[in-house]
């Protein structure tokens, strides 16, 4: 095998070493995509309002109680050279019974998370596009996106490899049903 051969996989390493030693400022949030750091501001109150009426929906109605973390750092499958994507959903839902944070890394697998919540900001294309393929490589089950800028909710669902097969989008205002295990309508009256 060549020594060029390795350079892909070279430059991969150097780029998630490079990124895993950031000194990120306070409130700001760092991420790995696609081979692209990212790095967002702090969100305003409208973002942290909606991730608080949806996770206040979760915790009454949902049919599994679900355990919350809205700065989960998340390890997920990359495509081709790139190295392992590291994001950091809005918000990040799993089964109360797996404690799946508990003792966990700041960086953790994907396995056993029911949904991830995004909500758009300054970088909406990132969430509607590059986020939304992580999340269908790393095998989540659901993916809710929160879209302020198009007045939407839209719910991704059945994950295949780039993608999600299944998405049902609805306007401000509107009930969406979240699949099992949450098995109940999300009531977006207040994202209005």
């Amino acid at each position: 095998m060549s020594a060029l051969a390795h350079e892909p996989l070279m430059q991969a390493d150097v780029l998630l070493e490079g990124f895993l030693a950031l000194d990120t400022p306070e409130g700001f949030r760092a991420e790995l995509i696609e081979g692209e750091i990212v790095v967002t501001p702090p969100p305003d109150g409208d973002h942290e309002d909606y991730i608080n009426l949806i996770l206040k929906q979760v915790i009454k109605h949902s049919r599994t109680e679900m355990d919350f973390s809205g700065n989960k750092g998340l390890k997920v499958k990359s495509g081709g050279d790139c190295p392992k994507n590291h994001v950091i959903p809005d918000g990040t839902f799993a089964p109360t019974e797996l404690r799946l944070f508990r003792g966990a890394d700041s960086w953790m697998p994907c396995d056993g998370v029911a949904m991830v919540a995004e909500v758009t900001s300054s970088k909406a294309h990132a969430d509607r596009e590059v986020k939304r393929r992580c999340y269908a490589r790393a095998g989540i089950p659901l993916y809710l996106l929160i879209d302020r800028d198009r007045s939407q909710v839209t719910i991704f669902s059945e994950p295949e490899r780039d993608d999600y097969r299944q998405l049902c989008g609805i306007p401000f205002g509107k009930s969406l049903t979240l699949p099992e295990p949450f098995g109940f309508d999300l009531d977006t009256a207040e994202f209005v």
